[in-house]
């Protein structure tokens, strides 16, 4: 199963390292996982840190964690989640960008 730790701390400041084009979303994305934390994708600097940001988010993505790491796992899953209300996000539209992330 994967990890949300790595996924913050290791995977994403990774991707953001090999792919600075991602920066062009320009928005602010905050993760809420329920048990394990917070965490700011800042996409006009290219940065991922622990907890929320000063200002408000363009895009707040709330879910437990165990949902969360199952879809790490399989992206896939990320409908079905939200469909169920597992997963949510309060701006949609800048919520299916993140698939260029997540993928």
């Amino acid at each position: 199963m994967a990890d949300t730790l790595a996924f913050f701390n290791e995977y994403l400041p990774a991707k953001l390292a090999k792919d600075p084009s991602l920066k062009n979303i320009g928005k602010v994305f905050l993760f809420k996982i329920t048990g394990a934390g917070a965490w700011t994708l800042n996409l006009t600097e290219g940065t991922v840190v622990e907890g929320e940001p000063a200002t408000k988010a363009d895009c707040t993505v709330t879910c437990d964690k165990d949902n969360w790491e199952k879809m790490l796992d399989k992206p896939a899953l990320a409908m079905q989640l939200f469909m169920t209300r597992k997963l949510t996000a309060d701006n949609v539209g800048l919520a299916t960008k993140l698939q260029q992330i997540l993928g």
